[in-house]
């Protein structure tokens, strides 16, 4: 008789199961890395392909939605609760693997998700797209990150804010410093205000419609939408706020062109260029920094109620045919051309009203685009600098005399706002404009807290727009 132990049958092998929603988000969080990509842009073709499948429902989008986004706004935050887990700088762990960590710390402390859920799902989701090995790694470091909740290890791996403001505020707020920094200069104020706008760049945003003046209605867009699924404009006189989950390209006003989606911020900023008072001429309007074509579109209708004619010109071949398909079907005369705003083919004097909506940073728009906010950096800023001045100084050429320039960007950051217009004014670079601040405020009726002028600057937590930014000016010489 054999009295040695019988061993166990080995375990067999089982591969890993390849779960659709988290996989897509790890595609889309790998895009957003490895090429730079934006997730508005990626994702929504990675949720069609999933559907054009079958078996890949609503819930399931929304989730993949919410692993994507809410890995990118929180990553400061996970990236800091990561390092504390490991035993190794965090710049030594490989993207791949950290994408797949801190989408695994997202849905332990910023969802509902059970906590043996969040893991088992996480280390299958390592098991298919980094190997065995470093499934185990995951498994090892979601483990130690069920030891808190959220708060708790923010107060762990925070310092308070009494020993570092801004740095308490970058990783409980997960911003970049310097974007901290920079976002509290613009506010002014004390902790509070501050900590609302990073809160409010943390919140997902709402899809806003515009109804294009001549074209459709905010009417017509609430009853396609149906009562339940739509909310009016805070502010805008064209916008229709939809419900969460919505999807605005089924509505027929929106795939004829009528309708867009298109923030309020920006509704804003067009519709006050065209309600600022001019002397005498307003038949030639010029959109000189007009792609993807958003703020044309409205300013085309707009200038179409009124007989006038918009010229919209992009720098960009391929952000102009965006630009010639927004304005598509407008009533109202309009021309598209390819044309840079700092060697303009027209002539000095030619227009009565001119938005020019330069590029930017992009930091009014961080809701939107979250990765933005770890893509930039403070030098960015400087490359900047010198178009955002040329266009503006060439925008003050290109009016007449008594007309009007409209400066925006979606930036509240001060290099790129009010700093940008003064040194134009006065000369700073170049020659000096004879020209006025005309004051925005009452341009934009019933807007609150829009400090104390003659420019405007919106907020996200104050006005549940993006940060956009407007300095009207009129030629006097």
């Amino acid at each position: 008789m054999n009295d040695q132990p019988r061993r166990r049958p080995a375990k067999p092998h089982r591969r890993p199961q390849k779960d659709p929603v988290r996989f897509l988000a790890f595609e889309a969080l790998r895009a957003v890395d490895e090429r730079d990509a934006y997730a508005n842009l990626v994702l929504p073709p990675l949720l069609k392909k999933a559907r054009a499948k079958g078996g890949f429902e609503g819930r399931d989008a929304a989730l993949a939605t919410e692993l994507v986004y809410g890995t990118l706004r929180r990553q400061g935050t996970y990236d800091a609760i990561v390092a504390a887990c490991i035993d190794r700088p965090l710049r030594e762990v490989d993207p791949p693997v950290l994408d797949v960590l801190n989408m695994g710390v997202h849905q332990l402390l910023g969802t509902r998700i059970p906590t043996h859920a969040a893991v088992s799902a996480s280390v299958e989701l390592a098991r298919v797209v980094l190997g065995e090995g470093r499934a185990k790694f995951v498994n090892a470091v979601l483990r130690k990150v069920t030891a808190h909740d959220l708060d708790g290890w923010v107060e762990k791996v925070a310092p308070s804010y009494e020993e570092d403001a801004e740095d308490h505020l970058s990783i409980v707020h997960s911003h970049p410093r310097w974007i901290v920094s920079a976002l509290w200069d613009a506010l002014g104020g004390g902790r509070a205000g501050i900590e609302d706008l990073l809160e409010a760049d943390n919140e997902r945003p709402e899809v806003t419609l515009v109804a294009r003046p001549g074209r459709s209605t905010t009417d017509e867009l609430a009853r396609a939408l149906g009562d339940e699924n739509s909310l009016p404009g805070r502010w805008s006189p064209y916008a229709v706020r939809m419900a969460e989950g919505g999807e605005p390209g089924a509505l027929a006003a929106v795939q004829e062109g009528r309708a867009g989606v298109q923030d309020e911020g920006s509704q804003l900023v067009a519709a006050a260029l065209a309600a600022a008072p001019v002397e005498g001429r307003d038949t030639r309007w010029l959109d000189g920094c007009a792609g993807p074509g958003g703020k044309a579109a409205l300013l085309a209708a707009l200038a179409a109620d009124r007989g006038a004619t918009l010229l919209a010109a992009e720098k960009q071949p391929h952000r102009s045919r965006l630009v010639e398909r927004a304005l598509a079907g407008n009533p109202g005369p309009y021309q598209v051309v390819t044309a840079d705003g700092t060697r303009p083919p027209w002539l000095p004097g030619t227009f009565d009203r001119i938005l020019m909506d330069v590029p930017c940073s992009g930091l009014g728009a961080l809701r939107r685009r979250p990765e933005a906010r770890w893509r930039r950096r403070a030098k960015d800023l400087e490359s900047f600098a010198p178009l955002q001045r040329g266009l503006l100084r060439e925008a003050l050429k290109a009016v007449r005399v008594g007309g009007i320039v409209g400066y925006a960007t979606c930036s509240p950051h001060l290099a790129e706002t009010r700093v940008v217009v003064e040194d134009v004014l006065k000369g700073r670079g170049g020659e000096p404009v004879e020209a006025e601040w005309v004051d925005a405020r009452p341009l934009m009726p019933g807007v609150p807290a829009l400090g104390d002028g003659p420019d405007v600057q919106l907020w996200p937590h104050l006005h549940g727009t993006d940060a956009m930014y407007l300095a009207l000016l009129r030629r006097t010489g």
